[in-house]
């Protein structure tokens, strides 16, 4: 039988004040106290959502998540209160900070597109002459965004962040510790992997005057790895390295002709190329997590979304 994929929910839930439609998420608000994050099959790329959704990837990206923000919780405390369902998680309602943190270990995607072109900053960081595809830094680099609602996120520089207002110079410096400490983290659980975290981006919101680490961490929608076996020789060799992430998707549409630019229609995406996507992520869950991936019983799942979301928000209001 074939799976449907679940590309957009629209749930009512008791005392619930909003629902925000994300790129991939769909974000419901709960009496500003809880937030439940619903993570969809809607897949993204060069900031544009695809016509058609990807079967269990909504799962895939929740399930790696939540592992994560729960190895990673004794660095810095994280917004996820509990995932009632595989494609869910439920966390505490924090204000989230305008720019997303990425981190850089090695010069690949869209740093070696722009260092390419002869740029030798990035968001105002210097990068050295007469470095390589994939080489990696000497040390990680940190190239944060702006975060937008709609659209492509901009680079900016810390000192612009700063001097916008977008994040206090105290509060800025607390996210760059933060974001060193995780990646490391992130780093160390992916050689233990036989993987390299080569770049990621991790997002931040405040609740009571304190920092939470906020939305998804370390999925291949967030991060991209290598598999650490072939990378020295590929390096010395030139070649591409094998990956896992979501660039496979951006390479198939780069391919075609497509990068996200005005004017340009996407390519038809088709059922085999659905499932083959479909199967990549619950390869790289596998490969990430070192577990075997258990489909989600896939019969009327926004039904059972519903239930379980309102069987955990019953159990807290009778707590």
């Amino acid at each position: 039988m074939k799976t449907e994929a679940i590309t957009r929910t629209d749930f009512r839930f008791p005392k619930q004040k909003s629902v925000y439609h994300g790129k991939v998420r769909d974000v419901y608000n709960i009496d500003n106290q809880y937030l439940v994050m619903v993570a969809t099959d809607r897949i993204s790329a060069f900031d544009v959502v695809l016509p058609r959704g990807i079967p269990y990837k909504g799962q895939v990206l929740n399930q790696i998540a939540a592992k994560f923000l729960d190895a990673t919780a004794g660095i810095v405390p994280n917004w996820k209160i509990a995932t009632p369902d595989p494609m869910v998680t439920v966390g505490r309602y924090c204000e989230a900070f305008p720019v997303e943190m990425i981190i850089r270990g090695y010069l690949t995607g869209s740093s070696w597109r722009s260092y390419k072109k002869g740029a030798r900053e990035i968001c105002g960081v210097s990068v050295p002459e007469g470095m390589k595809e994939h080489q990696r830094f000497p040390e990680p680099i940190i190239t944060p965004t702006t975060k937008a609602d709609e659209g492509h996120d901009e680079d900016i520089s810390k000192e612009e962040i700063i001097r916008q207002g977008l994040v206090s110079e105290e509060d800025y410096a607390l996210l760059e510790k933060y974001t060193r400490l995780l990646f490391e983290r992130g780093s160390q659980m992916a050689a233990e992997k036989g993987l390299i975290l080569v770049d990621t981006k991790y997002e931040f919101g405040k609740a009571d005057g304190k920092i939470y680490l906020i939305d998804e961490i370390h999925t291949p929608d967030s991060s991209r790895y290598f598999y650490a076996g072939g990378y020295e020789e590929n390096f010395k060799k030139g070649l591409p390295q094998l990956q896992l992430s979501k660039e496979f998707v951006r390479e198939w549409l780069m391919a075609k002709g497509f990068q996200g630019q005005a004017g340009q229609a996407v390519p038809e995406m088709t059922d085999e190329f659905v499932e083959s996507v479909s199967e990549r992520y619950i390869e790289l869950y596998e490969q990430i997590t070192g577990e075997k991936f258990q489909r989600a019983d896939a019969q009327n799942t926004p039904s059972r979304i519903e239930k379980n979301v309102l069987e955990f928000l019953e159990t807290k209001n009778s707590s």
